[in-house]
């Protein structure tokens, strides 16, 4: 696939056709994935290809007990758990999760609902010992150290979607971090970076090209307010 037009459609895929992705497959977009940059070139990363139904259906558990906040909060119109926000705000939200919850079992529910029964399940950890966090003393949140990691969650969405496989990575399971670490029998020194579920798409339905703002919408010269960057 032209790397142009890769970039230009590798879009969330969250319906997926039921037939399973055999590991050979999975190996391989693993294989090529494995390239992605990282600080050092220390690959600090670690992928546990989820398979036991009863470790998936736990993670889903998990899932679910942040995703209905989530939702909350975001109809309340906020970001849901962004660093700069109004706290109090967000905590009254979040307490009409329950009414998500109730709506959503109502139907037959999306991908987090059925997270157990996605195709191909990968959890994605960090070891903390192998990030160079040049942010980590600053008193804000800290963000580098996640850039020895996404680039290869992308890798794989990247390396999947030339396969013929369509998929999303979600960050909802770090919030129960200390949970997911015991269940998959995670050693001391590692994070939960997200998770990627990954399949063929429902019907063959793949995006044909991504809806995003405009250069000029986020890239100025020499100044936060300086002009937009012109093409």
């Amino acid at each position: 696939m032209d790397l142009e037009r890769a970039l230009q459609t590798t879009g969330a895929v969250r319906d997926f056709d039921p037939r399973p992705v055999p590991d050979e497959v999975v190996f391989r977009i693993l294989d090529v994935a494995r390239y992605a940059p990282s600080g050092g070139n220390r690959q600090a990363w670690k992928v546990i290809l989820v398979k036991d139904l009863a470790l998936r259906q736990r993670l889903r558990d998990l899932y679910l007990r942040r995703w209905y906040e989530y939702l909350a909060i975001t109809a309340a119109g906020m970001v849901p758990w962004a660093p700069v926000t109004d706290r109090d705000a967000e905590a009254d939200a979040s307490r009409s999760a329950g009414r998500f919850a109730a709506e959503a079992a109502k139907g037959p529910g999306g991908m987090a609902e059925h997270l157990d029964e996605v195709p191909v399940l990968l959890v994605l950890l960090a070891d903390l010992r192998g990030l160079a966090a040049v942010d980590r003393d600053l008193p804000r949140y800290t963000l580098v150290g996640g850039a020895s990691i996404y680039p290869f969650a992308w890798s794989i969405l990247l390396a999947a979607h030339n396969a013929g496989l369509g998929g999303v990575m979600t960050s909802m399971l770090v919030s129960s971090e200390d949970a997911v670490l015991e269940l998959l029998g995670v050693p001391e020194g590692w994070a939960v970076a997200g998770a990627l579920a990954l399949g063929y798409p429902k019907d063959g339905k793949r995006p044909t090209r991504l809806r995003r703002g405009e250069v000029g919408s986020f890239a100025t010269v020499d100044r936060f307010d300086g002009p937009e960057l012109k093409g």
